[in-house]
């Protein structure tokens, strides 16, 4: 018997043998490469500003702060309004929602069919796939229809999802973050930095 965890052998046979010495080749060829998949994304994301959740919040004014309020589509046309909303996302440990949604924004302006395969894989990987630490919630018919696009993937692999996770946040996080002292506070900061009129 043996180990694949570990690579450690319990009955010695030329195949534990091999999975002993392979394995951890494997393995570190397969950490290697999800590293380099996650620089290229958090590079991608920094020139959103979001690189991790030790972000600060690009300048703003109150006007637009207090526009956000309106409407999540209003918070989520603001580069200033989604780091905010995403560091808030940070403290419910739901960042994975927007990181998805950010990455299939820039993923539906892609042309070339290479990087639309391998960045169709990287989202597929980081945020689709049951084995990743970073998985959105999904339901069954959407995760079906992204299976069947993974076959040939396109900009609109992942359309279905993108709305499904958007949904999701404009419902539940959303309605919190407007609530939230960190919406509360940033508010009354540049309140106090205002002019008076």
């Amino acid at each position: 018997m043996c180990n694949l965890l570990t690579g450690t052998s319990y009955i010695f046979t030329p195949r534990c043998r091999l999975s002993s010495v392979l394995l951890p080749i494997v393995l570190s060829y397969r950490n290697e490469e999800r590293e380099e998949r996650n620089r290229r994304a958090s590079y991608d994301l920094k020139a959103e500003g979001t690189a991790d959740c030790e972000d600060r919040l690009p300048p703003s004014t109150l006007e637009e702060v207090r526009s956000w309020a309106q409407s999540f589509d209003r918070l989520m046309s603001c580069a200033a309004g989604r780091v905010a909303f995403r560091l808030f996302l940070c403290t419910e440990f739901s960042e994975e929602n927007m990181l998805f949604w950010l990455a299939c924004e820039e993923f539906t302006k892609e042309t070339n069919k290479t990087s639309i395969e391998e960045k169709a894989r990287v989202i597929y990987e980081d945020y689709v796939s049951i084995l990743s630490p970073k998985e959105v919630s999904l339901d069954s018919r959407v995760r079906e229809v992204i299976n069947k696009n993974m076959l040939e993937p396109s900009s609109q692999t992942f359309v279905d999802a993108q709305v499904q996770i958007y949904t999701l946040m404009q419902r539940d996080s959303y309605p919190r973050y407007m609530n939230s002292p960190a919406y509360k506070n940033l508010l009354n900061s540049l309140s106090e930095q205002a002019p008076e009129s």
